[in-house]
């Protein structure tokens, strides 16, 4: 590597849409500083297929903060990249060396069908969030919800629970592809305070039932998704989850029953 720089090979898949058949396509990603995120990487290898009237490589992105869980991209075997607890662009090129090869796929997943290239369609998400992953409950005025008095402990893992951004980085490491994480961090943040216990076991059980209808696996209990998870959301959630699902179930059987 000469000051500071680094040709690499790039082994990109590249698919037109959901219906078509995709392959990888090999490009060459020269003079590329160790200081630029993997993103801008991309920019420059799309810079030059431009240049040359070639259509460029489609991937999502858009804060380029870590927050907004767009950058979803397979790195090397694994979802965002080899670095723990970042998203891909906060993946630096410094990650990696001269005369590297990297090869750069969509989520890998039924739910998450190809729009192009490295851009998949995540709405399967958003209707699981449609179907539960809110509170309707009247909490007041703000300073009235503020009031209400929550450990600290609870409200710690609450708000660890809520730091989740969507990004599917743990379905994409799932063999099963299953959303159990993403699913229980969103039913956690609300399960753990006391404005979301009007509607806690409703909740899980809509919201599970929604993410089964999308076609997202079982889970596998080896723990792929808690490791390759950008915001570290713990596996506890799950648990926490299945309870709640198991709770609703026996409490419609049980209401069933009486009438």
């Amino acid at each position: 590597m000469s000051n500071g720089n680094m040709n690499l090979t790039l082994k990109v898949w590249r698919q037109k849409n959901a219906s078509t058949k995709g392959a990888f396509v090999t490009y060459k990603a020269d003079g590329i500083s160790a200081d630029m995120s993997f993103l801008e990487m991309l920019d420059v290898v799309n810079e030059g297929l431009i240049h040359k009237g070639e259509d460029p490589i489609h991937f999502d992105h858009d804060c380029r903060e870590g927050i907004c869980g767009m950058c979803s991209l397979y790195i090397n075997g694994q979802p965002h990249g080899p670095k723990r607890a970042i998203t891909t662009c906060q993946l630096h090129m410094r990650t990696f060396h001269d005369g590297q090869t990297i090869t750069i796929e969509p989520w890998r997943a039924g739910p998450f069908p190809v729009i192009k290239d490295l851009a998949v369609d995540r709405s399967a998400f958003d209707r699981i969030q449609r179907a539960g992953g809110y509170i309707s409950v009247n909490t007041g005025g703000v300073p009235d919800a503020n009031e209400i008095a929550i450990s600290k402990v609870l409200a710690d893992e609450a708000f660890n629970s809520a730091t989740c951004i969507g990004c599917g980085a743990c379905v994409a490491a799932c063999k099963n592809a299953s959303a159990m994480l993403f699913v229980s961090a969103k039913i956690s943040q609300f399960a753990l305070l006391p404005q979301g216990q009007p509607e806690r076991y409703n909740r899980a059980m809509a919201m599970v039932e929604q993410m089964d209808k999308e076609g997202f696996g079982s889970c596998t209990n080896t723990g792929a998704c808690e490791a390759e998870c950008p915001k570290e959301i713990s596996l506890t959630n799950i648990g926490r989850m299945n309870r709640d699902y198991f709770t609703a179930k026996f409490l419609k059987e049980e209401e069933e029953h009486k009438s």
